[in-house]
């Protein structure tokens, strides 16, 4: 079989519910499209955070096998070192050994911390900040750091270089896609197979967004979060994504009802502004698919979309921010930046930094419970899209559960890749997930291996339909995903043995995987 063309499309903080094939109200047409041709999965996992995820998405291992155990700072150990080990191999690595050429526009976050108002601290490319380029990407366009200005993103580099000036109209969603179109035109000339790892950064915070995209959501949200959970709990059983039986889950105890809410107007406008930072990602996916169409490639291309964690509900505060250090306070003309949720202040343009809260947050992880950063549903459960004419034949739905280390190995057997034993001299692990190509072709594919989750204390196991589960710093919680995959029946009480079977299973992994306790010292 002819090598395929290999797409991974990754959004930025985006929940279960957010796109309209998920059940979402958001235009989202060309996500739709991918879905009416293709597979989705219900039940594919993140690892609850931005960088843990990325790492494990890339090399096929748990985070802290990958070196990202917590976030991109070193906290002392290779398990938390905070950058890709050089015991892992990227799928870039093993792709590129079977002659692809491999691409990369948007966010990295897997190369050390890199902090905003620190740019004297940068140091791409030395030990400890590893860069795409040096972890098997031929060209790299984008942002090493994590989250920041969507109109002057800070560490953006592109082949190497810092990006200095940004041409007028720049909105960093639109240069992502951009250049992942320039990058697919380079590659086509080479006449090589590509590998392209599309890393948004929408809908993460800060809200950003054109007017005009604003413009086509403001007034939509003033039904309220509690109807808009509601509204795509509904669609999404109708969907087929869900169990009808499975009831939603009560409102977030940290919300209030929509009837209490004040500054409704300026409510409405920070989830129209979110949803517009999805719908321009969507749009820049349009003009991909619209370039693989007229290359006449589009059935010979994998495209994989997903999101890293589910729907954020991190507050920012107008005083005393934790993570200030994450933002530029100043535009390059001088006009500072005014961070904070603050209602006297639209969302959208660049001098302004909010988020859109808990609320908001609970209705985007529609029906579950809890958000980016603890591992119960609604902080792991990331909408899935695989589209590839060439293999998938019909429109169907997944519901065998999966996670981001499955992916590495599905594009290596698509590739026909050999995954090495060694790799620039090193030792390398064997990779912890499956191949979901018997998935694609239709079989009724069930993942054999458990699934674990270790995010800053929080902590899961999965065996088949049962789900081991800790809020840190709570006791186990028991679920049978089968029944109650909104986590509302916690059947702990009255499964003692299982507890503790599944309880030792998990402390086997974390032992293994070099796991620590949290917080770290």
């Amino acid at each position: 079989m002819t090598q395929p063309n290999i797409i991974l499309i990754l959004a930025d903080d985006m929940g279960f519910s957010d796109i309209g094939c998920f059940g979402s109200e958001i235009a989202t047409p060309n996500l739709d499209r991918l879905a009416a041709g293709g597979a989705r999965f219900s039940q594919m996992y993140s690892f609850a955070r931005c960088c843990p995820s990325r790492a494990a998405l890339l090399t096929g291992l748990h985070p802290h096998q990958a070196g990202v155990g917590h976030m991109v700072a070193n906290c002392g150990t290779r398990a938390y070192q905070g950058y890709l080990r050089d015991d892992a191999v990227t799928i870039a690595e093993v792709l590129k050994g079977a002659g692809y050429r491999t691409l990369m526009s948007g966010k990295w976050h897997t190369g050390g911390q890199l902090l905003a108002q620190e740019p004297e601290a940068w140091k791409p490319g030395t030990e400890g900040f590893p860069t795409p380029q040096q972890r098997g990407f031929d060209r790299f366009y984008g942002t090493l750091a994590g989250a920041g200005s969507f109109f002057y993103p800070h560490a953006l580099t592109e082949n190497g270089e810092f990006v200095q000036d940004y041409p007028d109209e720049f909105y960093y969603t639109d240069a992502i896609s951009d250049k992942a179109i320039d990058m697919i035109d380079e590659a086509r000339q080479d006449d090589m197979p590509f590998f392209l790892h599309l890393a948004y950064t929408a809908p993460h915070w800060p809200l950003h967004a054109w007017p005009e995209d604003i413009a086509k959501y403001e007034g939509a949200y003033r039904g309220g979060w509690d109807s808009l959970r509601q509204q795509r709990h509904e669609e999404l059983n109708s969907l087929g994504l869900l169990d009808p039986t499975w009831r939603i889950s009560p409102r977030d105890a940290d919300s209030h009802p929509w009837e209490t809410a004040v500054n409704t107007d300026w409510e409405d406008l920070r989830m129209a502004t979110y949803a517009a930072m999805i719908d321009r990602m969507d749009q820049g996916i349009g003009r991909i698919l619209a370039k693989l169409d007229a290359l006449d490639i589009n059935d010979d291309t994998l495209i994989i979309f997903l999101s890293d964690n589910g729907g954020c509900a991190e507050l920012m505060a107008e005083d005393g921010w934790r993570d200030h250090r994450s933002y530029v306070p100043r535009l390059p003309d001088g006009t500072r930046v005014q961070i904070g949720n603050r209602v006297e202040l639209k969302p959208g343009p660049a001098d302004t930094f909010m988020s859109y809260d808990l609320p908001w947050a609970n209705a985007s992880n529609s029906p579950f419970r809890l958000y980016k950063h603890w591992v119960h549903e609604g902080g792991i459960s990331s909408p899935c899209i695989v589209h590839y004419p060439a293999l998938i034949e019909a429109e169907t739905i997944c519901h065998s559960p999966a996670q981001f280390i499955d992916v590495l190995p599905t594009f290596a057997e698509l590739a026909g890749a050999d995954y090495p034993d060694e790799y620039n001299g090193n030792a390398i692990q064997p990779f912890e997930g499956e191949s979901l190509l018997p998935a694609l072709g239709g079989s009724d594919w069930r993942r054999e291996k458990p699934l674990y989750w270790e995010h800053e204390g929080n902590r899961a196991v999965r065996i088949g339909d049962w789900k081991l589960v800790s809020k840190h710093p709570g006791a186990w919680e028991l679920y049978n995903m089968l029944d109650d995959r909104t986590e509302l029946n916690d059947l702990s009480g009255g499964e003692r043995e299982r507890v503790a079977m599944m309880s030792l299973m998990y402390a086997a992994w974390a032992a293994r995987c070099e796991v620590r306790d949290w917080p770290l010292d």
